[in-house]
């Protein structure tokens, strides 16, 4: 490898981990050691990754687990062969090695130099290719959401007991400097006891039209892509990314974007499980082939006196309090707003600003990063931190999985029609004979993901 790479990696780590402390964080962020800065700064010990699913989001999550130095992409996993191609260019010029092409990430599995499974597929393949993982002896970094539906993320925590690997899920944010250090000064009660969370996310996206059956592309393995999920004809306009919002496949835009501030309510709450769920909304803008809400509100009530809601607007992106997305804290004193860029704002009763901590992670302009994949590496780091030193994660499975439901049970009640009633014990719905049978999904025969 040559030295401009050498030096654009361990600049692109310094710059992670410097960033953390120049935003004002005093002390060691909740889940990191001394040790686990020690391995952020370089380790000779690598961890040896498959990426899986490499397109768009996967493409980046592999340039940057390439990007760290105590890590190797050995395999680069993809049904489409042409974002297999474009991702193994782009980390073999990171890291100086070429990973190895392999459609069927399942192969990949068998090898027992592998370390770990990275999953950045489509949301019905996220569980079942982590079970498969996990099963086969290998660590999982989850994007979210972690299921499909809520079945799948109590087979994940039962996988995780089974086999005793990790699975950290993708919500970032849990690792991100600054809202690490909001989330602090909510718990220590700077603006008085939180009881109400507002979160959102809004977005312009365009009609998806009316997909027409075709020909399956010569470079798409369609029926590895289905996996898990039962067959349906190829159409153009659900591959790459509108998938989404088909229930088939997707979970819409509640799971799509609504889980990261979804969870940090729930975080800053310090709750668990609600008592009741509703949702509104539906596909209020055009009129095509998308199936998931475009406009949704969800509310979610919990016992000790909370509440947290979801407002998703896909179809028009005007900001909410001046952002696209974010959560805002509401409490006896005041309210905290924590940004999606890794920034937050504390306001008194009066709405006045009585102080801001900006985002002032930076890096190497040389890089093939930017400033957000910067603050993942810390998340990255903390998944190693655990495999190679028994570390803290900061977003297991059994908190993913709480986080995810919630939205899923909001996406329920929104496709029955109803209030939910929910056991705060365990997630569970008392109320809907309805709403119960969408806990799980129908399955491609032979596919079936089981612990």
């Amino acid at each position: 490898m040559s030295n401009f790479n050498e030096n654009t990696r361990r600049k692109f780590i310094k710059n992670a981990v410097t960033g953390a402390a120049a935003i004002g964080v005093g002390g060691i962020l909740p889940g990191f050691s001394a040790k686990s800065y020690a391995n952020i700064l370089g380790a000779n010990d690598k961890v040896r990754v498959a990426s899986m699913g490499v397109n768009a989001r996967g493409l980046a999550l592999a340039t940057n687990f390439a990007g760290q130095s105590n890590c190797e992409i050995i395999y680069v996993c993809d049904v489409d062969s042409r974002a297999a191609d474009k991702c193994i260019s782009k980390v073999s010029e990171i890291q100086g090695r070429k990973p190895k092409a392999e459609g069927d990430f399942r192969k990949a599995l068998e090898d027992k130099n592998l370390d770990a499974l990275v999953v950045a597929t489509p949301d019905h393949w996220h569980a079942p290719a982590a079970i498969l993982a996990s099963k086969a002896g290998k660590h999982v970094y989850l994007e979210k959401p972690c299921g499909h539906n809520p079945n799948e993320g109590e087979l994940l925590i039962k996988a995780v007991d089974k086999y005793k690997n990790i699975i950290q899920m993708g919500n970032q944010r849990r690792s991100w400097p600054n809202v690490v250090a909001g989330i602090k000064e909510l718990h220590s009660g700077v603006i008085g006891r939180p009881y109400f969370a507002k979160t959102w996310y809004t977005n312009s996206r365009k009609s998806i039209g009316i997909g027409k059956k075709v020909e399956v592309p010569s470079w798409l393995n369609f029926d590895l892509w289905q996996g898990p999920a039962p067959r349906r004809d190829f159409k153009d306009n659900l591959v790459h990314y509108n998938w989404h919002w088909f229930w088939h496949w997707g979970t819409g835009e509640a799971l799509n974007n609504g889980t990261h501030m979804v969870d940090i309510a729930r975080w800053g709450l310090q709750v668990d499980y609600p008592t009741k769920v509703s949702s509104n909304g539906g596909r209020f803008h055009y009129k095509d082939d998308w199936e998931t809400p475009d406009t949704q509100v969800i509310n979610m009530d919990f016992a000790d006196k909370c509440a947290i809601t979801w407002e998703g607007r896909s179809c028009n992106g005007r900001p909410i309090e001046g952002a696209s997305v974010g959560v805002i804290f509401y409490a006896e004193n005041g309210s905290l707003q924590i940004e999606g860029d890794n920034g937050y704002k504390i306001y008194d009763l009066k709405g006045k600003l009585i102080k801001q901590v900006k985002n002032e992670t930076t890096v190497d302009a040389r890089s093939l990063t930017n400033p957000s994949q910067a603050l993942d590496a810390i998340h990255i780091q903390n998944f190693f931190d655990a495999i190679k030193k028994g570390g803290k994660l900061n977003a297991d499975i059994v908190s993913g999985h709480k986080s995810t439901l919630l939205v899923q049970l909001g996406n329920i009640a929104q496709r029955v029609g109803d209030t939910l009633d929910i056991d705060p014990k365990n997630g569970r719905i008392l109320n809907s004979a309805a709403a119960k049978k969408l806990w799980s999904r129908e399955y491609q025969k032979g596919w079936e993901p089981t612990v």
